[in-house]
């Protein structure tokens, strides 16, 4: 990617003025977690201002992940760390974007252990990009606050992978006033184009990650069944895709539908099913919690179950074509409901 940081982002796309000059000393960033969207997005920080920042530092649970990133860049872009302890001591803005909630209260705990060790003499930002529940985010605002100098920011961020690789990510955010003025003109537009600033409480950017990944879920299960019924009634399922083109070509609806139409499930290259189950389960709690039924969520959770489920019967089978399966993959609960194949559109029957 190349060189964002001369290309000053529109007023629109940032909603805070720009910060102070850094001082003698220019920040020191580091990134944890290199996984679909964290390697895109580290990649593309470190790219951005390899020539106003040190190199980035990251770290990953999988070395192979960091080494790859670092071949790929060079040393005078990327530093790699064996340990989380050695990402908290360097560094001053630390970036987290990982795979589930045990994942991030397991690394916040250590961030936490070494801040007790070595307590900053001056301010330390931890930047959370996951998709968590929102409670678990005060959480974690609460344990890493009793350290000096020490500030919390969610920042979890809408698009796929091919989104993270293009820098196209909408970034939503809340947390500490200054911290997310210092970290919106880091993000943006090195990382995505856009931050949507949702205020002080730490709980609420999540709460809107799980409202944009509900309405994206309830959407591909419809996409789905509609996708079904086109191909069951002879119509076929090409043509009601071309159809959504035309007189519905939301970026989602277009992406997703590609896959489906295709068979296009490779979810080691995409969001993962499993990703898919684990937002899902959040969704649901969360709308129990606040009594707001969400029946088009129900409804996909149980197409992503039935999918997983004919996946792992697939692979105790030894037929399985993915190792991981792609979320787009819940149409096979419409296609085996309707007497087609699951994952194979091109075979009759199931």
């Amino acid at each position: 990617m190349a060189n964002n940081l001369l290309q000053s982002p529109h007023a629109s796309a940032v909603p805070f003025s720009r910060p102070p000059t850094p001082g003698v000393h220019p920040l020191q960033v580091g990134f944890c977690g290199l996984g679909s969207m964290g390697y895109f997005m580290a990649r593309n920080l470190a790219t951005s201002f390899k020539s106003q920042l040190p190199p980035l530092i990251v770290y990953n649970r999988t070395v192979a992940k960091s080494q790859k990133l670092l071949a790929e860049l060079g040393a005078s872009t990327v530093k790699v760390v064996n340990t989380l302890d050695q990402l908290v001591t360097e560094c001053d803005i630390i970036f987290t974007n990982l795979a589930n909630d045990a994942a991030v209260t397991s690394v916040y705990n250590e961030f936490a252990k070494a801040l007790a060790q070595s307590p900053p003499t001056k301010v330390k930002i931890f930047v959370e990009m996951s998709t968590i529940y929102p409670a678990l985010a005060g959480d974690l605002d609460r344990l890493l606050s009793s350290y000096p100098h020490t500030h919390f920011v969610t920042s979890p961020i809408f698009g796929p992978p091919p989104g993270a690789d293009k820098a196209t990510l909408v970034i939503a955010m809340s947390g500490d006033y200054r911290s997310k003025k210092e970290i919106a003109f880091l993000l943006v537009p090195a990382v995505g184009r856009k931050v949507i600033d949702l205020g002080g409480n730490v709980e609420k950017s999540p709460t809107l990650k799980l409202i944009g990944n509900g309405m994206i879920m309830g959407m591909n299960e419809l996409l789905a069944e509609t996708l079904t019924l086109g191909e069951k009634s002879g119509i076929g399922q090409q043509t009601v895709y071309d159809l959504v083109k035309e007189i519905m070509p939301a970026p989602g609806l277009v992406a997703y539908g590609h896959k489906m139409v295709n068979d296009l499930f490779d979810g080691s290259i995409g969001f993962a099913l499993d990703g898919g189950i684990k937002d899902a389960n959040h969704i649901r709690r969360l709308s129990a919690e606040l009594n707001c039924p969400m029946p088009a969520v129900d409804n996909a959770h149980r197409a992503l179950i039935g999918a997983r489920a004919m996946h792992q019967a697939q692979i105790v089978a030894g037929t399985q074509q993915w190792d991981v399966l792609d979320w787009s993959s819940l149409i096979a609960s419409s296609r085996v409901g309707a007497g087609l194949n699951p994952f194979d559109s091109k075979k009759v029957g199931a």
